[in-house]
Order: structure tokens, then sequence, then C-alpha cells
């Protein structure tokens, strides 16, 4: 596709004279002496032509309200476009094969072509021993695989697991080619470039090897659950496939992976508030895997294989995690010692060993943090934590596939700093930084000069008095009198914290002296498992009114007015500003809502649909339970709507989202458009992306023109 980039964003040529209006027919919902009456329900036929029909005339009358944005949508993609590298390398990674007893060292990486959508891994041959530079024609080269070669003739493409065996010779890798995230797995030799397969459909993304000749991989069933691991053997046929474990608890999701010294096959299955882990032998092809200490409910686990020895990250005696070590051979919690001991206001959430060290990440002061354990036989160090200057950053520590590795790639940026791959050293926790990614300076507008831009921390008051922080970066001009425009983003949802990360497109809204800010409220993991806590089940309501708090406080503070204050989420973060919204209607401008979770209540009393079991120990179970249907009532946003006045609202979703049905927001808009006061000024719009899944289009350039119609449609909605 070499002029994707180029393609001009298409405008209606016969627009429609108003909006669509599905047809009313009314069904009864009826849970706990409550009826409720949902006249769009029958759009959840997703095979009916009418149901078609309607999302299409929904996108007509979107692209007819929107005609007048063309320019500016086309605009926002070509900043896009002259601010990246088109044709760019990441750091390579470097990876150790055995083959017949003798170790080949190979440096991985992936690179992108100016004009092609998506990314070409590729390996060379380490002949150095050291990291090569690999500016402009890489010698010795071998591409692994093509992303735009595979996705030739497809509207969409997804790539989901892609492994090399442990001696080299073979990679097994899965592809999704509809958007709902069931991937079919193939096997290429990698001298020849010959693909074996499809040999299985109907997997989860992600999948491994168990020594040169077996694949594991996990099979989802009808509700989309990762439910089974298998053991497949090359060149055999599929139907001899081994199963290693099966889960049979609906709650919970089963995974698998190799340990990093690949001697190991490492098994979990997770819910969302318990866990259970298993090891197996990868060189005893008639071993089972080995539970490490069982299931209790309500804690949480995860190992990592340390040698002969385990490091266990668990919530067993502190709701923000211990990290203790164990004997190889453990299978009882009991045989657990205390690394780190737990500590208030410091939240561990992950751990990866190598031969002489161990990086912990976490969060601590509402921050992603890293930290560095120095090994000393089969005790542990202190934990030094690894300095940042910036007081607002994110950062993110990536495995190194060799287990003798003495340093750690760190992905870093923040709210002004372009992403960065830091080099950590485990010796001392010093960084380097080994690259960053280039923002090339813009026609027009010259170069990216993060000395431009301000950002800074707030703290919102919630209705119950629990400080709320806001992350905010603005143009340094922009003064706090009640006239610039503001996005604010928020999530809030499944302990998931909203990274203070950079944004490339966001320069052409900071540019246009829009500030943005992230609401960290409550319901994500921001301030440890209590601040999860906090905003979920019962206690959801909380996340809805700390984004309203945040809104005000805005406002409050003179950084924006009502007027000019615009709200964006997506998935659970659309449930989070439709609820706002009927909250408080006044207080914003307009309503981006991002596949959005709109109808909760109606999903999650329906346990035929997919993930609507494990979503209970998130929202709560409303068939069983009637104070939590009441608590789910009282805010899902479909059944909430008031007739006033509302913001304009644009919603987009996708026809294959498994995760928030698009149904959701084709409901949402049909009751809106009856119920909110009629403004002209305020359209209440519905975009579907028709061959698309839960993240929306999938190859980079689709995904700016996508990102630029979102942008220029809030643009539009809050500035003068």
């Amino acid at each position: 596709m070499p002029d994707a980039q180029n393609t001009p964003i298409s405008t209606p040529v016969n627009s429609p004279a108003s909006a669509p209006r599905p047809a009313r027919r009314p069904v009864t919902r009826s849970f706990h002496g409550d009826d409720f009456v949902d006249d769009y329900e029958w759009l959840r036929e997703k095979d009916s032509p009418e149901v078609i029909a309607h999302l299409e005339a929904e996108n007509a009358w979107t692209e007819a309200r929107t005609a007048h944005l063309a320019g500016l949508r086309q605009e926002l993609f070509d900043d896009m476009s002259a601010r990246t590298q088109q044709t760019d390398l990441g750091v390579p990674v470097h990876v150790t094969h055995e083959l017949d007893g003798v170790g080949t060292g190979w440096w991985y990486y992936s690179r992108t072509v100016e004009g092609q959508d998506y990314a070409i891994r590729c390996r060379v041959p380490d002949t150095t021993g050291t990291r090569p530079d690999l500016a402009g024609e890489v010698l010795g080269e071998e591409v692994l695989l093509d992303g735009n070669a595979v996705a030739e003739g497809h509207a969409f493409f997804q790539l989901g697991g892609l492994a090399v065996s442990p001696d080299g010779r073979l990679m097994a890798w899965s592809v999704d080619h509809s958007g709902d995230e069931r991937y079919s797995s193939y096997v290429r030799d990698l001298s020849t470039g010959e693909d074996f397969g499809p040999i299985h459909t109907n997997l989860s993304a992600g999948l491994c090897w168990a020594g040169n000749e077996s694949i594991v991989y996990s099979l989802v069933d009808e509700a989309w659950r990762p439910f089974q691991v298998w053991r497949h053997t090359i060149r055999t046929d599929p139907a001899q496939d081994v199963l290693l474990l099966q889960e049979d608890d609906e709650r919970f999701w089963l995974g698998v992976d190799e340990t990093r010294d690949r001697t190991h096959l490492q098994f979990m299955a997770g819910s969302k508030l318990t866990s259970e882990c298993w090891l197996m032998p990868v060189d005893e092809p008639e071993a089972r895997p080995r539970s490490i200490a069982g299931r209790v409910e309500g804690v949480e686990y995860q190992v990592e294989l340390a040698g002969q020895q385990l490091l266990v990250l668990h919530n067993r005696d502190h709701k923000d995690f211990t990290l203790s070590s164990a004997p190889l051979s453990a299978t009882s919690a009991e045989q657990w010692v205390d690394v780190i001991p737990a500590q208030e206001g410091i939240r561990l959430d992950g751990v990866s060993a190598y031969a002489g060290h161990a990086v912990v990440s976490g969060r601590r002061d509402a921050l992603s943090a890293v930290a560095v354990l120095t090994r000393r036989g089969d005790d542990w160090g202190e934990l030094r934590w690894v300095d940042f200057d910036e007081p607002i950053h994110e950062v993110m520590p990536h495995s190194e596939p060799d287990w003798g590795s003495t340093t750690c790639r760190l992905q870093y940026s923040s709210l002004v700093t372009p992403n960065c791959v830091l080099e950590l050293d485990l010796t001392d926790a010093s960084t380097r930084l080994v690259k960053q990614k280039p923002v090339l300076d813009h026609p027009e507008h010259g170069p990216y000069r993060s000395d431009d831009y301000l950002m800074e921390r707030l703290w919102a008051t919630a209705e119950d008095g629990t400080r709320i922080p806001i992350s905010m970066v603005r143009r340094k001009d922009i003064v706090a009198d009640g006239s610039a425009a503001c996005l604010l983003y928020g999530y809030g949802a499944y302990e998931s914290s909203m990274p203070p990360y950079f944004s490339t497109m966001r320069i052409s809204l900071l540019e246009r002296g829009i500030i943005f800010a992230i609401a960290h409220i409550r319901g994500g993991g921001e301030l440890g498992r209590a601040w999860y806590e906090g905003g979920s089940q019962l206690t959801k309501p909380n996340s809805f009114s700390d984004f309203v708090a945040c809104g005000r406080h805005l406002v409050d503070q003179g950084w924006t007015s009502p007027q000019r204050l615009a709200a964006q989420g997506g998935s659970a973060g659309g449930l989070l500003v439709g609820a706002a919204m009927n909250l408080a209607p006044d207080l914003f401008r307009a309503v981006q809502a991002q596949v959005p979770f709109v109808d909760a209540l109606t999903s999650i009393l329906k346990p035929e649909l997919p993930l609507t079991i494990p979503e209970w120990e998130e929202w709560g179970n409303p068939i069983e339970d009637p104070e939590v249907y009441a608590c789910m009532k009282s805010y899902t946003p479909y059944e909430n709507i008031q007739p006033v006045r509302y913001p304009a609202v644009l919603a987009t979703t996708s026809l294959n989202d498994t995760r928030v049905l698009y149904v959701e927001p084709a409901k949402w808009v049909a009751r809106l458009r009856d119920i909110v006061q009629p403004d002209p000024e305020r359209d209440i719009l519905l975009r579907t992306e028709m061959v698309a899944g839960h993240g929306g289009a999938s190859g980079r350039y689709d995904s700016w023109r996508e990102q630029a119609f979102e942008w220029a449609w809030v643009i539009d909605q809050i500035s003068d």
C-alpha cells in the first residue's frame, strides 16, 4: 500500500436529511422486582440486514454532520505524518539459540517502512557481541515476518503470538484477520520461509515452544475465554495434540508461557481476585503441570523462575503485594520466605529474574516505578529504586530473553518527553539512553521543543473528601483565566493505571492551546489496591463522581470552562464518561466515547455473552445480588439519561469487537436522541468500523485517520 499515507480523507457525496431513527421494539427485562423496558435490544442481532443497514445509516449521518471537518482531519493526519519518522528501526534485543550444543547469538528487532502499515520483524546474526547500529541497509538481515505481506488482501490484521524455537530454526505465529481476537496459528521454517498451517484456529493470542519440536497454545471457548492449554508436535495431525491443563471455573482465564531459561512451561489461571500457577519441565514429555501453591479464594500470586529458586509476588499477607522466595520444588505457600515485605503506599506488580539480579516493577506516589534486587547466592539484597528527573512520568521494564543479562531495557516517556528506550545497568541501577523516538520538524510549525510545554500534578477533592490526582499538560503561555479549551481523559477500572505518556498527535492539540488532562480516579490502580477497591463493585459510583470532581476542579481553578471542556474515555472509560455526563450534563461541552461500555447492566445480566462471568468480580453479580443490581442500575449510562440539554456526543465502535459489543453504543445513541433536549449545535453521533475489533482500525495510517477524525470533532466542539 505505497500511497496509504497520502490517501485523502473522504467526504460524503449524498447527505442524509436527518439522523437515523431505529424502530422501537420494546422488550421488558425483569430482575429483583424491577422492570426495564428496552426499545432497542433488537439491535443486538448482528447478522440482521436491518441492523447492518442501520449502522451504515449512522455512519452516513456522522459523515454528513462532520463533512465540514474534512480539512481539519486532513491537517491533523498530515501533522502526524510530518512529525513521525515513518521508516524506522526498533532497538535490537539479544537472543541466544542453541543448536547441537552450540550457542549462537542473534539480534531481533522490528522495523517500519514509509507507506506501509505494519511492522516487519527481523533478525541479524551477532557477529561482534555488542548491540549493532542498524542505520540504513542491514547486512545479513533475515525477515521473519512481514506484517504487510500477511495483511495483503485483508481489511484487518492483528499479529497474536510470535515465538522462535530454542534452536532458532522454526517460528510459531498467530494472526487475526477479523478483529474478534480469535487467532489462527502457523509454523514457519526460517530456512525456507515455508509456512505450515493454519494448524489451529480459535486460539487466544499467545503461544510458546516446549523444546524444538512442540508448540503450546491456549484454546478459547464459546464465551471467548482461554480455558485449555494444548501441546502440538510439529508436522503431526492436530487431532493428536495433548491436553495439558483445563480450567473449568468460568471466572478464570488460562494462559501459558515458557520460562526465560526455557526449562519449564509456566501456566497461570487468573480471575480478577484469585490466581493459581503451575510449572512443568519441558524435557519431561509425560510430566503434568505442578501447582505451586494451589488456589485460595482472594489470593493472587505470580511466579518467576530464578534458577533453582522461585520468586513469588503475592497478596497473601497484604493487598499491595509482597515479594517472596521459595524452593523450585515448592507446592505450598507455607514454603514462601519474604524478600520484600509489603509497604504501605507501594504497590508491587511485576518481577523478572536474571542470573544475578531481579527487576521489580510497581507504583509509588501515583507513578510507575522500577527497582533492582541483587542476588547473593540464595539470598537477595536491598531494593534499589531507579531515579528519574521528571516529576510525572511513565516507565515500564521489558524482560530480556537472555537469563545471564546484566542489563534490562526500560520504556520511558512523559507528557512532554517522547518515548525513550533506556538501558538499566543491573549492577548499579543507573540508566543510559539507547534511543529516543524522534519527533521530526514540522514543515510549518518547526521543531518540537518540550520546553514549550508544562506538565504538572493537580489534586481535585471528591465528594467524600478524597484527593484525586490529575496529570495535566499545556502550552507554557496558557494561563488560568477560564478561556482555554481542555480535553479530560479517564478510565478508572480493573486496577489499570492511566499512564502520563507522550503522544505525537497530541502535539496538534497542545499547539492549538488545548489543555490535556488525565483524571486518575478511583477504580484505577494509581494509588494501590485500596484505590481500585474504592471504585469497583458497590463503590463503583465513586469513579464517576471523582471524574466530575476533576472536571469541576479544572473549571474552578480557571483552566477551562464548561463551554470548552470535553471528556473522553474508551471501553470502561466510555462507561465513565457516559455516567459522568448523566451526573453533570452541564459540565461538559462534548463527550467522545470510544467502544463504550454504556449498556453495562444489560451485558452483565447475560452470562452467555463473552466476558460476562469473569466480569462479575469487577462489577458484582446483579443476577444473584439485588444490591449489586440496584447499584449498577443507578449508574449504567443507557438507563439514566435525563430529559435536559446534553453535551454533543460522538460514540465510536467496531462491529467485530468481542470485549464491548457494538450494540451498546448503538442502543445508547438511539436512546439519547429519544430523551435528551434537542440542540442543533450538539449532535449525537455514532461511527462504526465495519471490519475491526476493540482496538479499532489495525493499520497505522488508518489508525491515524481514526484518531484525526475523533480529535477534529473534539477541536470543533470546544474551540472558538
